[in-house]
């Protein structure tokens, strides 16, 4: 049922017979297979992919995720860093893994099983060319199929899909075009999310389909004031927000926000939400909107001045998540203390609003002068000039110019 790599390089392959690959390999290890305790370990893996990189997620049984990371991969530093910091997270847990990025679904199965080492980004609108020198068993088609496909001659995705379609439909019947235009993308293929037993959402159903913004604005507020009324029945405050827009030809929309601290201000979630409404894609009309709190943390009310006399306490949490939400929470930060005598390694990135570390920088500067305010990336060559081998430099020069010292004070 499966293998690990040193099996392979052993010479065992997948569905080999148990007694051929204990005689091919003495002492070889044999586990029991589980299906069910793998699916239910797939369908937790798909709850973190969730909850980690983008707002529809699945498990893709039986070894496989597939998430739609359209409007997310930004957020992560682009595709091709979200797909390495992915693949290397999975290792970190013991879990080997290939992931690729293509237009569709079946692409992505595609590539990510047949491509990629171990990861591959295909640019949007090249997965149809690219995915015809791939076998026909990306088609994720039966083996049956597969099989009867070989002994025919097909080989190549490109093979197949050169052939008239109606001579095909009648032999293998119509699982084989559907596949191969789903692949293609010409074909839409709609994922089922997963979604947490103990999720807090709200969810509203439209008798007439709808795709003004004004519109998908203003339901947006509705659903926000739901789910606030629920958030604080339960005491929690939103982390991350999903909005999943229903089309009516089977299509999700999606966007996801994040807060640097819980919260339960509608006026906020809903600002944050509807900066993102210009990246949907209404299409033929939404006939369902969904909006899930994915990460909710305790809050507690809060006093905030005890009296009319006294001065709120400054609160840049706000601008914090609407610039996180614009360029990445990522990119965003604040360098804390460490200490260490070294100015490379003096610094660290924290979060925006993360307490204070409570660390300091060493006063052994000499003269107790001020600390760098900023480090070049690299050092750089500075030509000084003095006017006796021990007296203070006169003069320097760095990046070609001449700069003259006023005032040196030292030994």
């Amino acid at each position: 049922m499966a293998v690990d790599s040193a099996a392979r390089r052993a010479g065992l392959r997948l569905g080999m017979p148990a007694a051929k690959a204990q005689a091919l390999m003495p002492g070889l290890i044999m586990r029991d297979a589980d299906p069910a305790a793998d699916a239910i370990a797939l369908d937790r893996l798909a709850l973190w992919a969730l909850q980690r990189y983008a707002p529809i997620a699945a498990a893709d049984p039986s070894d496989g995720l597939v998430i739609d990371v359209t409007g997310a991969a930004h957020l992560h530093g682009g595709e091709d860093a979200m797909l390495k910091g992915m693949v290397e997270r999975l290792a970190a847990s013991g879990i080997a893994a290939r992931s690729a990025i293509a237009d569709s679904w079946g692409a992505a199965y595609a590539f990510a099983r047949y491509e990629a080492r171990p990861t591959l980004v295909v640019p949007a609108g090249d997965s149809a060319k690219t995915l015809l020198d791939l076998p026909i068993a990306a088609l994720r088609l039966p083996k049956t199929m597969v099989a009867d496909l070989t002994v025919l001659g097909f080989a190549r995705i490109g093979e197949l899909a050169a052939k008239p379609r109606a001579p095909l439909a009648l032999r293998f019947g119509p699982e084989l075009c559907r596949r191969l235009d789903q692949a293609m993308g010409r074909l839409s293929e709609p994922i089922d999310p997963i979604r947490p037993p103990d999720l807090i959402e709200v969810r509203r159903v439209f008798a007439e389909p709808i795709s003004a913004a004004e519109t998908i604005a203003r339901y947006t507020g509705k659903l926000v004031t739901q789910l606030c009324e629920m958030l604080e029945a339960k005491s929690l405050g939103a982390r991350r927000l999903d909005l999943l827009l229903y089309q009516v030809d089977n299509r999700i929309e999606a966007i996801r926000i994040g807060t640097s601290l819980p919260v339960r201000d509608g006026a906020r979630m809903t600002r944050l939400l509807c900066d993102k409404i210009e990246t949907i894609d209404p299409g033929f009309g939404i006939e369902m909107m969904r909006l899930a709190a994915t990460l909710a943390e305790p809050l507690a009310p809060k006093q905030t001045i005890s009296a009319l006399a006294e001065e709120p306490e400054a609160d840049v949490s706000g601008l914090i998540d609407t610039l996180a939400n614009r360029v990445g929470e990522q990119r965003l930060y604040r360098f804390g203390p460490v200490a260490s005598d070294v100015p490379e390694r003096s610094i660290q990135k924290i979060a925006p609003t993360a307490p204070k570390t409570g660390e300091t920088w060493p006063d052994l500067w000499p003269y107790h002068w001020p600390r760098p305010a900023r480090l070049l990336p690299r050092p750089e060559p500075i030509e000084t000039l003095a006017l006796l081998p021990d007296h203070p430099p006169v003069s320097f020069t760095w990046r070609g110019i001449r700069h003259r010292v006023t005032c040196a004070d030292g030994p």
